[in-house]
């Protein structure tokens, strides 16, 4: 039965993906939407300006989904073909890869025509910098970021979260996520109650972040990239950035491609100054296509560990987990086992010291 769930598991993920990368997200009626505007509705009920309302929101926003999952995958434990498809649908509905392509070689099309209007018309879909007054190199840097980050949030850290804990794992990661894009900036309004939802998306994505930088630096020959600059920049610029996650895959973007990403970035009412990572000249119009490709070959990559996790590493640690628990049974049983001969020798010398008063 384990090697059937595994199996499923597995499928799932494998044909999820596909989905994704055939049709991407759907223009319409997409679930992680709906859940965003669920979300916006629970925060406006219990916003309060300090964290302890911000947990209570993460908790509730986040462990809604998870209990969900958990219950489904309850209900399909003995059912190995219902357990695929619902693992197909929940990777399909939260990955993001195709999508995030698609918006680099649009915005690529945009600068390389010279429109750009169109171009800062489009960086919305990537991120929330205000593009008002963004040159054709800046525009083009906030891309490759955007794509070297969202290759990690919106592809690699799914499929992983989706081969260790499979669906709640997916729904959870996904929640988090969009918690952390809804309130995890800082503003006025969020500078305290997003900061929970803003730490478990950083906690989440530790592995997935330096797993996407190590597997961009293995693929950067798909797009013409140098392995051995990618990984020299990646070792010295990673930890520059002011998020944990985002340098290490934006510092290994920056040496796959040969370029410099960093500097200030202006958002609606704020701005920020960022270190410099890599080296070479600043974006292109060129390194947009190059940066998708190198995002696909990733995306791909990641796969490929995930699909083998639940028949392979899944499955070993399943063996050590239940072994330790039979083990720490067993010591229970023998610690329980011992104080009961302690007590019942206790017992047996005190009859006998009452017995010899009594005589």
């Amino acid at each position: 039965m384990r090697q059937a769930t595994a199996v499923a598991n597995a499928t799932g993920l494998l044909a999820g993906y596909a989905l994704d990368s055939l049709f991407g997200d759907p223009a319409r009626w997409h679930p992680v939407a709906g859940f965003g505007r669920a979300a916006g509705a629970l925060e406006r009920r219990i916003h309060r300006p300090d964290r302890v309302a911000g947990t209570v929101f993460t908790a509730l926003a986040v462990g809604a989904p998870v209990l969900l999952g958990a219950a489904a995958t309850v209900a399909t434990r003995r059912r190995p073909l219902a357990r695929a498809l619902l693992v197909t649908a929940g990777t399909w509905t939260v990955l993001g890869g195709r999508t995030l392509r698609r918006e680099a070689e649009l915005m690529g099309a945009a600068l390389r025509g010279g429109d750009l209007p169109a171009a800062r018309g489009r960086l919305g879909n990537l991120c929330g910098r205000d593009p008002s007054a963004l040159d054709e190199p800046e525009l083009a840097r906030a891309t490759v970021e955007s794509v070297a980050e969202n290759t990690s949030d919106a592809v690699v850290a799914p499929l992983l979260w989706g081969a260790v804990a499979g669906l709640p794992g997916l729904l959870g990661y996904r929640a988090a996520n969009t918690l952390d894009a809804m309130v995890g900036h800082r503003s006025p309004r969020y500078a305290r109650f997003g900061t929970p939802s803003a730490r478990l998306d950083d906690l989440l994505n530790l592995a997935p972040a330096r797993l996407t930088g190590l597997l961009t630096i293995a693929v950067a020959p798909v797009a013409h990239g140098d392995r051995s600059r990618a990984w020299r920049v990646w070792r010295r610029d990673r930890d520059d950035h002011p998020s944990p996650n985002a340098g290490q895959c934006e510092a290994a973007m920056a040496g796959a491609l040969g370029v410099r990403l960093g500097g200030r970035n202006v958002y609606f009412g704020r701005s920020e100054v960022r270190p410099f990572l890599g080296d070479g000249p600043r974006p292109e119009a060129r390194h947009l296509k190059r940066a998708a490709r190198i995002s696909g070959a990733v995306g791909l990559a990641a796969l490929g560990v995930a699909a083998a996790w639940p028949l392979t590493g899944g499955r070993l640690a399943g063996a050590l987990g239940r072994r330790a628990a039979a083990a720490l049974a067993a010591t229970v049983a023998t610690a329980v086992g011992a104080q009961r001969g302690r007590q019942a020798a206790s017992e047996e010398a005190r009859r006998r010291a009452e017995q010899g008063r009594g005589r």
